[in-house]
């Protein structure tokens, strides 16, 4: 089935133009703004609040945000809420742990489930998936942890992925290999002027095989 020119494609599109993995640029900008919104939207929705509460509130790395938004009433509410339980498992000596999710880490996982779920289904060779490969293959792509959760579903099935993404993603992979082998051998003692000869993108590669081997949650 065709892909089509909706908010996905075009969200994609944007983020390919940026460096490094595309869906990591999504996702979190997706995850801050769902944050935001919370807070100024969803303070007042009882389902969330409940939510929010069994869960304990964000996870600690999504707490740490909470203190560069707009809205302190909001995080007053909330955090309200979460200290109340704790004081009563307090009086009860009793030892506290969340019943839930973080909201934020779960909407995350639905975020990146929508697009690697887009990505799989643009195998065709419709005008719209054609201008989608010319942006995709121009960027970083994927890194390996989002290319995995393309490969197999967040459940553990196999995914069928179309081929010139695996082509892409799997020589990108293979020549950051070959450039890692040989950032490691030039650095080796005596060899300073074969290292001082690399690109300085080269010289730097460990950051790229970092970058590429660990999801961006920021």
């Amino acid at each position: 089935m065709a892909i089509e020119k909706h908010i996905n494609f075009f969200e994609l599109q944007k983020a390919c133009e940026k460096p490094g993995c595309p869906l990591c640029r999504i996702v979190s900008d997706r995850a801050n703004r769902y944050i935001d919104n919370t807070l100024f939207e969803h303070i007042t929705n009882r389902g969330f609040r409940a939510l929010y509460r069994a869960a304990g509130g964000f996870c600690s790395f999504h707490s740490r945000h909470l203190v560069s938004f707009r809205d302190g009433l909001a995080v007053a509410i909330l955090s309200r809420d979460i200290l109340e339980d704790r004081i009563t498992a307090f009086d009860r000596k009793s030892f506290w742990k969340p019943k839930g999710r973080c909201p934020v880490c779960v909407e995350r996982e639905n975020i990146e489930q929508e697009y690697l779920d887009f990505l799989a289904g643009s195998g065709g060779n419709s005008g719209e998936e054609q201008e989608l490969r010319v942006f995709f293959t121009a960027s970083d792509g994927l890194c390996a942890p989002h290319y995995n959760g393309l490969l197999f579903t967040l459940k553990g099935g196999k995914r069928s992925v179309p081929v010139w993404i695996r082509n892409f993603q799997e020589q990108k992979f293979i020549k950051l290999k070959t450039r890692l082998d040989q950032f490691i051998e030039f650095s080796a003692y005596g060899r300073q002027a074969e290292f001082a000869q690399l690109s300085e993108k080269d010289q730097i590669v460990w950051k790229e095989a970092a970058a590429c081997l660990n999801e961006n949650i920021e």
